[in-house]
């Protein structure tokens, strides 16, 4: 939830939304924030191995300090703005079994004042700075970002810091802080929609990366002030931290700043849980509805592949908008639902598309087929017209994302995450120009979407034909 702060009193007793974000970036990348463990140019978390540090183009800068911390900047010298991003590597991958929900709650929790001011002080202060900013729970990682003029990074920096560094957790404001998660929690279960991702999501990518970022209402009630302190000291550490800078500012004082405010910073943050699987590949969950929502999932290639980008040409072929495919075979042409759309989902090694559509009880088995027809038929390849509209699609997102400071500072985290390196947009767009019919269609012929994983939420179980299994 962004928090633009307008009246004190609202913002002292606010409830801060938990929603994980679900994509760090704007752009190619998807979910880039979920990546586990391959960080390029400093020492990985428990790994003893340092890789060096590529060179970067002249607007981008990469500095690793002896603390282990990562600081990445790009030079956007036509803003007026500046946009900060600070992720710790203490995400819901991270929390305890028994405590799913920690990191969520632990948020809320360090934004509760820091350093020597508490929370009324804290929400003033950046206040009086004009200052807009955000927090987000990924599975990998907690995110402050925050959106700035120019000239206000050098007030704002030692504020953040004091909230990753000296956060004061009051014990006193734990329950209404656990209150507000349950809330939404409970909130996020009278959604339909949201359960059947959530099913999705449990049997398509291994624990603990399918699990809520939230948490569930029985393991957040059982969260313990001493449990979020423990999880502080463990997990906000520099090694694994990264801050990024994007706008208009001055890399060296930057650097000198971040240098001087986070030197004193040691330590390593442990590694995620161990994974293990959901074997259960058909699901259907009985609700009690005159609606029939439907998930189908194939697994496709993550973000550092050398096919990642014929992968999102292909998905922007098979949901990119009204003239996609999905849209016009299920809805437009059958009027089969209300909704249907398909999404790119990433954690390290591993990647995954989405698809999702709302219908009627009585047209969710023609939906269903429908649905499996349409990703099914992508194999046979794809026309250059619907090429060359996902091709303007993308490079149109990319200049989108050079007009918010705050977008490019996460997506250079994503990339640090996922790739070892940040990747200049003048590379992204080469990579969309060089895409060719001939390239997407060899790779929908190697790599067809296949071995689904469907569930279904309604009031019956719908036919799913073997062969798509």
């Amino acid at each position: 939830m962004t928090h633009l702060i307008t009246t004190k009193l609202i913002l002292y007793y606010r409830i801060v939304s938990f929603k994980v974000t679900a994509f760090l970036l704007r752009m190619a990348g998807s979910a880039r924030e979920t990546a586990q463990d391959r960080f390029h140019g400093f020492r990985q978390a428990g790994s003893g191995k340092i890789a060096p540090v590529v060179p970067q183009p002249e607007s981008q800068f990469i500095h690793r300090f002896d603390n282990g911390l990562v600081l990445l900047g790009e030079s956007m010298p036509w803003l007026d703005s500046v946009g900060l991003a600070l992720a710790v590597p203490a995400g819901s991958a991270f929390d305890p079994e028994d405590r799913a929900g920690l990191a969520s709650l632990t948020t809320e929790m360090v934004l509760r004042g820091a350093g020597s001011r508490d929370s009324r002080q804290f929400l003033e202060d950046l206040e009086n700075l004009g200052i807009i900013w955000s927090e987000a729970v990924s599975r990998l990682h907690i995110v402050l970002t925050a959106t700035m003029r120019a000239s206000q990074l050098s007030e704002a920096l030692p504020i953040f810091a004091d909230v990753l560094l000296r956060p004061r957790l009051p014990r006193e404001e734990l329950e209404p802080a656990r209150q507000g998660l349950i809330q939404e929690i409970r909130a996020d279960r009278d959604l339909p929609e949201v359960k059947l991702r959530r099913e999705l999501r449990r049997r398509c990518f291994p624990y603990p990366w399918n699990r809520p970022t939230q948490g569930e209402e029985e393991t957040v009630a059982a969260i313990e002030w001493e449990d979020v302190r423990d999880f502080v000291d463990q997990h906000f550490r520099p090694d694994g931290s990264i801050i990024a800078v994007a706008g208009r500012f001055d890399w060296d004082e930057t650097k000198a700043l971040v240098e001087r405010l986070f030197r004193d910073w040691t330590g390593v943050a442990p590694s995620p849980l161990p994974w293990r699987w959901e074997r259960e590949r058909v699901k259907h969950v009985p609700y009690d509805s005159q609606q029939t929502h439907i998930g189908v999932a194939y697994k496709s290639v993550p973000y550092d592949h050398p096919d990642y980008f014929l992968a999102r040409a292909s998905l922007g072929v098979l949901s990119g908008g009204t003239s996609a495919r999905l849209f016009m075979e299920v809805r437009e042409k059958r009027g089969l639902c209300y909704t249907v759309q398909a999404t790119y989902h990433v954690i390290k090694n591993m990647a995954a598309v989405f698809c999702y559509s709302g219908t009627t009880a009585e047209r969710a088995q023609e939906t269903l087929d429908v649905l499996l027809g349409e990703i099914s038929r992508l194999k046979e390849g794809v026309q250059s017209e619907e090429l060359e509209r996902v091709k303007v699609q993308i490079k149109s997102s990319l200049v989108f994302e050079q007009e918010s400071s705050a977008s490019r500072a996460r997506s250079l985290i994503g990339d640090w995450v996922l790739l070892g390196r940040v990747r200049p947009v003048t590379e992204l767009k080469q990579s969309i120009d060089a895409l060719t019919v001939h390239a997407v269609n060899r790779f929908l012929a190697e790599n067809p979407p296949d071995d689904f994983t469907i569930v279904t939420l309604g009031p019956h179980a719908l036919e799913v034909p073997r062969e798509v299994l």
